[in-house]
């Protein structure tokens, strides 16, 4: 019996249930997977209090920053990007590793992208350096746009071939300079960003959001012509990792990516 959930606040809106329920299923596995509301400043609490019914957790915003200092014994490269979205437990402890990056080029390369010239991240929070770290080994040039300058240093940190690029927030954006452009931003927060497109756009947007979709951002994007992935191809891969991390074994990605592509397009409507 593998028993999990996905922390995080708010957390009523998370597919990550039916994701997880419906690869046990398609596994043969038995597990449950439940959803469930832990606010800012209460992880620590909250794994003290009920971790033992657990094996592992997914975590979301805004979990994601304030696990990384709660002294789990985490991989080398969560370290380095200062973001954990998977909490598990193993040799009679708790482990923490991040499966967005992962996940986000498994996406990509689904999607037949494997390289980029010049690539735009909007928003700077965990699951920004997580994207920035993954895309180091894939891309010439990665740029960042934030909104204030106390993450640029970490996000830094993520890359070590790119050249990097940090930019304050601003709304006068020239999307033609970019191959990928990939929102991270909660909901909402780009959307004005779609006032500075034009038809013709050329760059793939991916929008790690998935509910409510699609975004304004999205919309206008497919409006001016230009290819557009959203969050639940990321929310399934690295997913998928996460399932792989604490089965402690590999499993057929391709067919557990098309059963659960089918039963999240199906919730997601």
């Amino acid at each position: 019996m593998i028993r999990g959930a996905v922390l995080g606040s708010p957390i009523s809106h998370s597919l990550s249930p039916i994701l997880h329920k419906a690869a046990f299923d398609f596994l043969g596995i038995e597990g449950s997977y439940s959803a469930i509301d832990v606010p800012s400043a209460t992880l620590s609490d909250f794994i003290t209090a009920r971790g033992k019914e657990f094996d592992y957790f997914s975590l979301t915003m805004p979990l994601k920053e304030e696990v990384m200092g709660l002294g789990f014994a985490t991989d080398s490269k969560t370290l380095e990007i200062q973001s954990g979205n998977t909490l598990y437990r193993a040799d009679e402890q708790w482990k923490l590793t991040s499966t967005d990056g992962s996940g986000f080029v498994s996406a990509l390369s689904h999607a037949g992208l494997k390289s980029f010239n010049r690539v735009l991240i909007l928003g700077a929070g965990g699951t920004a350096r997580a994207v920035t770290g993954s895309l180091d080994a894939i891309a010439t040039e990665i740029h960042v746009l934030g909104r204030s300058s106390i993450r640029q240093e970490a996000l830094e940190h993520s890359v070590h071939s790119a050249h990097f690029e940090y930019h304050r927030w601003t709304l006068d954006i020239d999307f033609s300079q970019y191959d990928l452009v990939v929102n991270t931003t909660p909901a909402g927060a780009a959307d004005l960003l779609s006032d500075a497109l034009s038809p013709g756009v050329q760059a793939v947007l991916f929008d790690v959001i998935y509910k409510p979709w699609p975004t304004e951002l999205a919309k206008r994007w497919r409006d001016c012509g230009g290819r557009v992935l959203n969050g639940l191809e990321l929310l399934l891969y690295q997913g998928i990792d996460q399932l792989e991390i604490v089965l402690e074994k590999k499993v057929d990605r391709s067919a557990l990516a098309n059963h659960l592509r089918t039963v999240l397009a199906k919730a997601a409507k």
